[in-house]
């Protein structure tokens, strides 16, 4: 597919000149789309005329980049959520720029790189939290959780008793360690949970959890750290139990889905896995 027919279609369908978004600090140089700095959504990368085939990830790690490198694939786009890479380890700088090391590479391959930010939180067929209630089996009956204009936030009803059985359903569908903060009853009240994929533990964001009458939260991100201190402790002080499961994982699952919409309009895709960084937790 023509790669200006296939951005203008993933603009119009994701709508990105409507919502606000994170201000990335990224540094600009000959490689980076200039007009990524004003939407900071979209084509990050523009290094090809034509989209014979699509990558989805959640961030565009060195794992990722080299991943397709070793493909052999040219006239690629790889579709990320964020246009920089996570580590919790490397606070206060959590985010980093594509390895410039790679740039001149997948320029010569004609990788391209578009970015969905806040428009793939935005709850929708597509989205992040929506896609992680439908990966643990919850019931979508709600929303909250505002940000940047639209809501992002599930409310949702399990079948699950406890809160211990949730994180070992994460667990699972995860397939890693996860991380139960265990500040209230061990029952989750009324069969509800509200979830936040990626970075949801603040007490803006658990506030409104206690107004919801909910006693279980899910995020990615639920490290112990000065930047959340506050939010446990009025987690401990209103018995909220908390289950991470890390950005990276909680996120995946919306990338997952992106594969049925190229899929669908006739170009391949394939997501790539990346390594969930085990420090979001704790």
């Amino acid at each position: 597919m023509d790669a200006k027919k296939l951005y203008s279609r993933l603009n119009k369908t994701f709508k990105l000149d409507k919502y606000g978004e994170y201000e990335w600090n990224i540094v600009y140089n000959k490689f980076i789309n200039e007009n990524f700095r004003k939407r900071r959504n979209g084509v990050l990368l523009d290094n090809t005329k034509e989209i014979k085939y699509v990558f989805t990830a959640v961030f565009p790690s060195d794992e990722v980049l080299t991943k397709i490198l070793k493909s052999r694939k040219h006239d690629v786009l790889l579709v990320t959520h964020h246009p920089m890479v996570w580590d919790i380890r490397k606070a206060p700088n959590v985010f980093t720029n594509i390895n410039p090391k790679l740039l001149p590479k997948l320029k010569e391959r004609r990788i391209s790189i578009y970015t969905l930010h806040v428009p793939l939180d935005k709850n929708g067929k597509y989205s992040t939290t929506v896609n992680l209630a439908k990966a643990l089996g919850i019931i979508q009956e709600g929303e909250f959780l505002k940000y940047f204009g639209v809501k992002v936030g599930v409310i949702g009803r399990t079948k699950l008793k406890t809160s211990e059985q949730l994180e070992d359903k994460l667990a699972s569908v995860v397939e890693h360690k996860t991380k139960l903060w265990k500040y209230g009853r061990t029952g989750i009240e009324n069969g509800k949970v509200a979830l936040g994929a990626g970075g949801g533990n603040e007490v803006s964001v658990l506030q409104e959890v206690v107004r919801l009458k909910i006693n279980t939260y899910i995020t990615g991100i639920t490290a112990l750290n000065d930047y959340s201190r506050k939010a446990h402790e009025f987690a401990k002080e209103n018995k909220i139990n908390i289950i991470g499961g890390t950005h990276y994982s909680t996120e995946k699952f919306a990338c997952i889905s992106l594969c049925d919409y190229f899929e669908n309009i006739g170009i391949p895709c394939e997501f790539i896995e990346d390594k969930p960084i085990l420090e979001d937790l704790e």
